[in-house]
């Protein structure tokens, strides 16, 4: 199994965070994992993005030629990703920020989430990219639920009481229930 995942949007958004979940979670389920980053100067509000690829094999190049999951936080993300996700491969869109007359292509499997208002549900407004997360382990079956707050909660508690929120769990379950 080889599975090939972008997470993209602007910066300030958790988009690297979101990665390194998806990695430590790929961590805790025993996969190689890479995860490469990519941002603008600007930080909050430039453009940022990260690879991350699981596999059951050794993992050669963190960089990918086609996505088999994209989550898009924005639509400069979609502008830019959208073309290399594999035929049959899943994209997310934050359908907060993305407007309903945006086209996709059809042979790709598009699921929008209404992330920033999952996460204001949860009384979460940061959590955006958290609800995202859920709805895409529900649509992939990528992780169980539980084993991926397991590693998530892990990681925000190895941090530190200070990044350990339980409303991220929360945003997350408003996410995963949304599909």
């Amino acid at each position: 199994m080889l599975k090939r995942i972008v997470c993209s949007g602007f910066g300030g958004q958790g988009i690297l965070t979101t990665g390194i979940l998806i990695a430590q979670a790929g961590f805790k389920n025993n996969y190689q994992i890479t995860w490469y980053p990519s941002y603008g100067s600007e930080m909050r509000g430039g453009t940022a993005n990260c690879i991350v690829k699981l596999s059951d094999e050794e993992i050669a190049s963190p960089y990918v030629q086609e996505i088999d999951i994209l989550l898009t936080l924005n639509e400069p993300a979609i502008d830019k990703f959208e073309p290399k996700v594999a035929a049959g491969g899943w994209m997310f869109v934050n359908a907060s920020l993305v407007g309903p007359e945006r086209t996709f292509r059809d042979d790709i499997n598009v699921l929008k989430v209404d992330a920033e208002g999952l996460a204001a549900k949860a009384g979460n407004s940061k959590g955006a990219n958290i609800a995202m997360l859920g709805a895409m382990l529900k649509a992939t079956g990528l992780f169980s639920l539980e084993s991926y707050e397991a590693a998530m909660t892990g990681y925000f508690t190895e941090k530190g009481k200070e990044k350990f929120n339980k409303l991220n769990s929360l945003a997350l379950h408003h996410g995963y229930d949304s599909v």
